[in-house]
């Protein structure tokens, strides 16, 4: 028989509530890779996917901070039942409250790509610090390993050109 698995939406999100867990990887294969993410209330990261992705917002509302080509900053807005197509290389910033659930597919990584995360100082914008990782298995959640790196460095939460310091997870 094919491998065909059934993900119970409303049970996965009552378990990771229940758990305090951001991630539950539904299923990762040689080429697509499906999970549901709870919000992260201190994301603040814009995260470079070298795959395209879609999100849909299962419960609650999220605001997907995005850089457009120029390097400005806007904000898509997406309600519970919609969903948004970001393609490969958007940085975008997904961020929404602890009892709101994002439903996010994408295709596995290919051998070479990395995945980047980027932090940009809250006072004049410049870039203050990016994260690479090799993302071969999305169990390892490669989000809380980035947010580590960054929110445990001082330095690397400091703006070489204007001297503020990201507030990290606050």
């Amino acid at each position: 028989m094919l491998p065909m698995p059934i993900a119970d939406h409303e049970a996965i999100c009552a378990e990771l509530a229940e758990s305090g867990k951001y991630v539950k990887v539904l299923w990762q294969s040689e080429d697509t890779l499906m999970f549901i993410a709870r919000g992260r209330e201190y994301r603040s990261e814009f995260h470079i996917n070298p795959s395209d992705e879609h999100m849909t917002m299962l419960k609650g509302t999220m605001n997907l901070h995005y850089r457009k080509p120029d390097g400005s900053e806007d904000i898509a807005v997406l309600k519970a039942g919609e969903t948004i197509y970001t393609a490969a290389g958007i940085p975008h910033s997904p961020r929404f409250p602890a009892d709101a659930f994002l439903l996010v597919g994408e295709r596995m990584r290919r051998a070479g790509e990395t995945d980047t995360f980027q932090w940009f100082c809250p006072e004049c914008d410049k870039l203050i610090h990016e994260e690479f990782f090799v993302v071969d298995d999305y169990t390892k959640d490669p989000v809380s390993k980035a947010y580590d790196a960054f929110f445990e460095s001082e330095a690397a939460r400091t703006c070489d050109d204007c001297g503020a310091v990201h507030p990290g997870r606050d």
